[in-house]
């Protein structure tokens, strides 16, 4: 195999240069973190899983006309995907209280909310992603008033599919996390979802149960991070066959 260019490596994904101009490779690995970095593992599989969720999603949202980065899955870890300048905020919208709306407000988990909340994060991990008001992102030029609208409309359809998937296999959806990009055509930009859609940026809770199919089984000690996101991955049928769920994960310093 040749030898590839690292772009970029974060706590979940690696990005190479892609083969032609304007793409990268985006490799998903095992790693996960929670609080910070301050409680990593490797699960065994997540990176397989996460690329195959995350490819499902992201090609249903572009046949429903919400274009995003994604362009084909590569292999069972890796995707082609189209380089974007990166707006530097964590779209967060939220259908249920849970984490740190409830923790701020006061409001139990499980407390539908009155209507999806859209909620803006700066991505900077040195200040663990302090959450922002239009008035600062207008302000540092962040994103203009443009962006911001057309911010909201792509979360909000986000959020609609979302639901309607995940409700059709007897999940709820509580709450998502997206990355915007854009993408310039000529003189004209436009945006589009990037990074990844799994359960590493759900909440996801079983309609029935309420057990919890995301992340959280992970930051809270609640069980087998791989047995949930395996069942998600069964549940909408895209399960791969050599994603085995292990009993354990191995544990980072």
């Amino acid at each position: 195999m040749a030898r590839r260019t690292k772009v970029y490596e974060g706590k979940a994904k690696i990005l190479y240069e892609g083969p032609e101009p304007g793409t990268y490779i985006q490799y998903f690995k095992d790693d996960t973190s929670a609080g910070d970095g301050a409680k990593k593992a490797q699960i065994e599989g997540k990176g397989v899983l996460n690329n195959r969720l995350s490819e499902y999603f992201m090609t249903g949202l572009n046949e429903i006309g919400v274009p995003t980065h994604f362009i084909r899955r590569v292999n069972m870890r890796e995707q082609l995907i189209r380089a974007v300048e990166i707006i530097p905020l964590e779209v967060v919208v939220r259908n249920v209280a849970a984490g740190s709306i409830s923790k701020r407000l006061g409001i139990d988990e499980g407390t539908p909310l009155p209507r999806p909340i859209v909620e803006y994060y700066y991505k900077n991990d040195e200040l663990h992603d302090p959450m922002v008001s239009e008035e600062h992102i207008l302000a540092f030029g962040w994103a203009t008033h443009q962006d911001l609208d057309d911010i909201i409309a792509l979360a909000l359809r986000v959020n609609d599919f979302l639901s309607g998937v995940m409700m059709g296999v007897g999940i709820k959806l509580i709450d998502f996390k997206i990355e915007i990009g854009r993408i310039y055509e000529g003189d004209f930009q436009r945006l589009v979802i990037a990074d990844e859609i799994s359960p590493d940026s759900c909440r996801l809770w079983d309609v029935k149960t309420g057990e919890k199919l995301d992340k959280d089984v992970f930051r809270r000690d609640l069980g087998n991070l791989s047995e949930a996101y395996t069942e998600v991955a069964r549940r909408l049928g895209v399960m791969p066959t050599n994603a085995t769920p292990i009993t354990k994960p191995k544990l980072m310093n």
